[in-house]
């Protein structure tokens, strides 16, 4: 692997300007308060960057703009979620040929495959790309069980899947029996870090939370590296109530545009449809909880 990935590696949210247009310039600002917040890593187009609600042009270009402005500083993760083979080749080639150092790729989730065919789809990647796979493993949202066997099957068998992004209820049992399953597969957790601390502690090397919270996830990563698990909890204590928050189904992406904006990161909360924005209500809860957080931590 070319560039280690390990650490804190948010899922960069994509701003669009009230219009529904990509924000390019808004895009480099949250790359540049994600680096100034000590982040290891960028993952572009996950599912709390909307990147299901891009089209190929947008991906093109959004792409271009975030690897050139990186500059190589960290890794660029790329997320690939489409249910057909050939497509999902196609595109991580494509997203390579922009400058990933890595590919975060969901199985099919329309027809769902049986073992066999999820390892025909993620070596079929592997034979077109040269950098690292990152299996996405979310049934939450894909409905595609992926048991530790086959986690360490792809690891095995696939030359190029190297890592995985453990987001199966519940994370930390699983990441230990994939850890003695796959031993030389690097796991990463994920859903907004709300396991973070057992994850880590059962074996994963990292975590990819939404973009709003790096700098006090990338503190509770710091603390635990250093043997410090009490801190790391006093840390997690405090930005809990933001991570529940977040993890209400469909609004987590609105909360933390929102959140962006009051640090004036970038200029507009607008999502696209079908994320939902929050209501009035919403907003009234989210600002306190984050009047909360940051009065805090000052």
């Amino acid at each position: 692997m070319s560039k280690k990935l390990e650490g804190i590696i948010p899922i960069l949210a994509t701003p669009f300007h009230d219009d529904g247009s990509i924000d390019v310039e808004g895009q480099k600002h949250v790359v540049d308060h994600l680096l100034e917040q000590g982040t290891h890593g960028l993952s572009a187009f996950g599912n709390a960057g909307e990147g299901y609600a891009l089209c190929g042009d947008e991906r093109r270009t959004l792409l271009e703009a975030i690897v050139k402005h990186v500059n190589g500083r960290v890794p660029v993760v790329v997320g690939i979620g489409t249910t057909g083979t050939d497509v999902a080749v196609s595109l991580c080639k494509e997203a390579e040929d922009l400058g990933a150092d890595a590919l975060m790729v969901l199985p099919p989730f329309y027809l769902r495959p049986d073992g066999d065919g999820v390892v025909f789809f993620y070596k079929e990647i592997s034979d077109a790309v040269s950098v690292p796979i990152m299996v996405q493993d979310a049934p939450l949202l894909s409905q595609v069980p992926m048991p530790p066997a086959l986690l360490a099957r792809l690891a095995k068998d696939v030359p190029n899947v190297t890592c995985a992004k453990v987001e199966a209820p519940p994370t930390a049992p699983k990441i230990s029996r994939v850890a003695e399953a796959a031993s030389g597969l690097v796991l990463l957790g994920g859903l907004n870090g709300q396991f973070m601390i057992e994850e880590i502690q059962r074996g994963a090397r990292g975590c990819m939370p939404a973009a709003d919270m790096t700098s006090f996830y990338v503190h509770i990563w710091d603390r635990l590296e250093a043997g410090d698990v009490s801190s790391a909890w006093d840390c997690f204590t405090r930005i809990l109530p933001l991570v529940r928050f977040e993890l209400q189904p469909g609004l987590g992406v609105s909360a933390v545009k929102h959140n962006l904006v009051a640090r004036g990161v970038i200029e507009s909360a607008r999502v696209r449809h079908p994320t939902r924005a929050l209501d009035a209500g919403g907003l009234k809860e989210l600002a306190v909880l984050r009047e909360r957080l940051w009065t805090a931590s000052n």
